[in-house]
């Protein structure tokens, strides 16, 4: 079976990584053009770009797909490369794109999309963020027959995976494109034999995850420490959970709720209430949250005992804007 794989970031090279490796041939690959990234803002290729060149396979970077849009040749390169490519599917992961009427009715059994989430829940572009931060207990890998609505299409194969406890986005993305590109494999072998049996999206339950802005970061020490734990989770690591003290802005990159813990009467929202090697132990609107692993400026993550060596961090301050959203 021929296929176009459309993809960008690591959860996507990891799909395409494994159906590499399960011998489909892939004639071309889409993904995003390089982008500027690091400290010296080099043009960097994506991970799907780079495996792709390891591997020689062609790679085609078009700024748009639309023929009338505002890339038009990238757009008509992009038509010659996928009609050249006699493709039987394309696998889209993550890709960064919107695949205009033409692309989607190109191959001959269709685009096929690995997603995060279990649909309907969080169709959009960053279910594993906010499943997390929703507090979700499972979540798993649709692959789903695109067609031109967002994450709409037919379900194909679905799996679930449970969320754990401690689980960050970045531990969490990993099993789900391991998962993901498990089961495009085998959506694959089942659509060479006529096997899948597509099944309509169910009209309830449709949720959006909509892009996390980093905006979104600032902790707002009136919420509950469940919601700020689950927040700090969810945000690492992009774009990370950010508070203010004095005039430095302090990373939190993981928390959790010290369970059956009062906090004094009176401490204010995000005030510090002790310090020690265990982690720093902060008031909030509702329960007490220990900090375990902080950032300060121009440094590193670290944990607690190696963040106050440089950093003044004692009971009684307190992070942000107390009462309000920092």
């Amino acid at each position: 079976m021929r296929i176009i794989f459309a993809g960008t970031p690591e959860f996507a090279r990891v799909a395409l990584a494994q159906l590499h490796a399960a011998g489909f041939e892939i004639p071309l690959v889409l993904t995003q053009p390089d982008r500027p990234a690091g400290r010296g803002m080099k043009l960097q290729a994506s991970s799907v770009k780079q495996f792709a060149q390891e591997k020689g396979i062609p790679v085609a970077q078009p700024r748009s797909l639309r023929l009338d849009g505002k890339y038009p040749e990238d757009a008509a390169a992009a038509r010659e490369a996928i009609i050249a490519a006699r493709a039987d599917a394309m696998v889209v992961a993550a890709y960064g794109l919107i695949l205009p009427q033409w692309v989607l009715d190109t191959p001959r059994l269709g685009c096929f999309n690995i997603h995060a989430s279990l649909l309907p829940r969080w169709r959009g572009a960053a279910p594993i963020h906010r499943a997390i931060e929703a507090g979700d207990s499972e979540t798993g890998i649709s692959i789903m027959q695109m067609d031109a609505g967002l994450d709409t299409g037919d379900m194909l194969l679905t799996e679930k995976l449970a969320i754990l406890p401690a689980d960050t986005t970045g531990a969490l993305h990993d099993r789900l494109a391991v998962l993901g590109g498990r089961l495009i494999v085998e959506a694959l072998a089942l659509a060479a034999c006529g096997g899948l049996k597509p099944v309509p999206q169910p009209n309830h339950g449709i949720t959006y995850a909509h892009k996390i802005e980093k905006h979104e970061a600032a902790i707002d020490w009136s919420k509950s420490a469940e919601v700020i734990a689950r927040r700090i989770r969810a945000f690492n690591p992009f774009p990370g959970a950010t508070s203010v003290l004095a005039e430095d802005t302090v990373k939190f990159w993981l928390a959790e709720v010290l369970e059956g813990t009062q906090q004094p009467e009176g401490a204010l929202p995000g005030q510090v209430l002790a310090v020690g090697p265990a982690g720093v132990d902060l008031a909030t609107g509702a329960g007490v949250l220990r900090a375990t692993r902080l950032q300060k400026p121009g440094g590193k993550p670290m944990g607690v005992a190696e963040f106050v060596r440089g950093f003044v961090l004692q009971p009684g301050l307190v992070f942000g804007d107390p009462g309000k959203a920092p």
